[in-house]
């Protein structure tokens, strides 16, 4: 890594700050109005084509992020943009469980979210770019002694911080139920620990939009979870495709932009390798704020390149449809997700009252009813009368925290589905 990279950004990108609220609709009119307006089939994997075409070099990526994350970066106030830094002040619950993290394993954390979803007792989760162990060590009280969390990493001197603390974290908890490997995750097969339909819940911090093959990530995914399980990401994502010429920028690459994929070729990619309707948790915009960065944008016709911080949730479901339809099918929340007595979200826009009739998608439906939140839930309904897509259902750029759409990050929602 060359020390004038380096130097060439000093504080770069900056999450806008907001307060995450739940709000009464998905999106605004203006947005819901443009997607009926402009609903289109799914996009052909023409398209991934022309987005893998970008990909740099895959060895020299490899190479650069190691290099990155293994010497240049030695603690978390190294990075040089916030792009892969957490904006919000994570759950009680977890604040906790931080607390009970080894300092050492705290200092090396480069992440944009905290990607743990609700309901893991006992689960089998699998961390990918696990890093020096933060998400895992906190994902392993989660999960409890039933569970069991699975760290991978390419990065040896992380993977030491995350196995020297190891002991340490088995006497705080009072349980040891974690392990690492070391290796690519386009590579998963190499683990032989690592079967098919053996993990319940997959998630990944701010590390895929590291990845020059992430078709073969995703792919490995959906072949490693069990029916119902889920793939649950934060990463970074762009409004359009990122140009060469910033994706050989090393610097802009290890700090989590220039390998950002266009949210679009994200959908069509995860629909290509299994996960039929990939929903958005929450989103935040990300803005350079560096003006020798913007200046290069701007030099080179990239103006407009915006980025955004995103969670995802990717379900292991055959029986899901490329686009949400309507059955007349509702549920009913019981309020019985652990500290979620008065309401719970599965996504940026399905929030879902105790008590309350709540209209769905057959999507949505099966999301809930297939997967193991369906003792949290009363079923309305059944497959017997089809009414058409379901309203609001499109394929606009979904991120509300989007200059276009009024620039609110997102977190819960009700109303419509997608």
């Amino acid at each position: 890594m060359k020390v004038d990279l380096l130097s060439f950004l000093t504080t770069s990108v900056l999450f806008a700050a907001t307060k995450y609220q739940y709000t009464e609709a998905f999106t605004p009119s203006t947005l819901q109005s443009s997607r009926r307006n402009h609903q289109t089939a799914t996009a052909t994997t023409s398209s991934l084509f022309a987005s893998q075409d970008m990909f740099v070099d895959k060895t020299a990526t490899h190479s650069s992020v190691t290099t990155y994350y293994g010497e240049t970066l030695q603690k978390s106030s190294d990075l040089k943009t916030n792009a892969c830094c957490t904006a919000a002040s994570p759950f009680p619950h977890i604040a906790e469980a931080i607390k009970k993290v080894h300092p050492d394993v705290i200092s090396k954390y480069y992440g944009c979210g905290f990607c743990v979803p609700d309901e893991v007792e006992g689960m089998t989760i699998l961390d990918l770019g696990c890093g020096a162990g933060r998400d895992v060590y906190i994902a392993s009280q989660l999960v409890g002694p039933n569970g069991r969390v699975i760290g991978v990493d390419m990065t040896e001197e992380q993977l030491k911080v995350a196995k020297e603390t190891q002991p340490y974290h088995a006497e705080k908890f009072g349980f040891d139920n974690v392990e690492f490997h070391l290796g690519l995750i386009e590579k998963l097969d190499d683990i032989p620990s690592l079967k098919d339909g053996s993990v319940d819940i997959i998630i990944s911090n701010c590390v895929i939009n590291l990845c020059p093959d992430k078709e073969s990530v995703l792919k490995s995914c959906h072949r490693l979870l069990k029916p119902g399980g889920e793939l649950y990401f934060s990463d970074v994502y762009a409004n359009r495709r990122v140009p060469k010429e910033l994706q050989e920028d090393e610097v802009l690459w290890g700090e989590c932009l220039s390998g950002a994929l266009y949210w679009n070729d994200f959908q069509n990619l995860g629909k290509k390798c299994g996960f039929k309707d990939p929903r958005l948790v929450e989103d935040a915009p990300i803005t350079v704020e560096n003006k020798a960065v913007q200046q290069k944008m701007d030099d080179m016709g990239h103006s407009k390149l915006e980025f955004y911080s995103a969670t995802y949730r990717l379900f292991q479901l055959d029986c899901l449809e490329p686009h949400c339809e309507d059955y007349g099918q509702a549920v009913v929340y019981k309020g019985t997700i652990p500290r979620f007595e008065s309401g719970w979200a599965l996504d940026d826009h399905h929030y879902m009252e105790k008590g309350k009739v709540f209209p769905v998608c057959g999507n949505t439906f099966n999301m809930l009813k297939e997967t193991r939140f369906e003792k949290h839930f009363d079923f309305i309904g059944d497959w017997s009368t089809h009414y058409g897509i379901f309203e609001g259902c499109g394929t606009s750029m979904p991120f509300s925290s989007s200059a276009a759409n009024g620039g609110v990050s997102t977190k819960g929602g009700g109303g419509a589905c997608c």
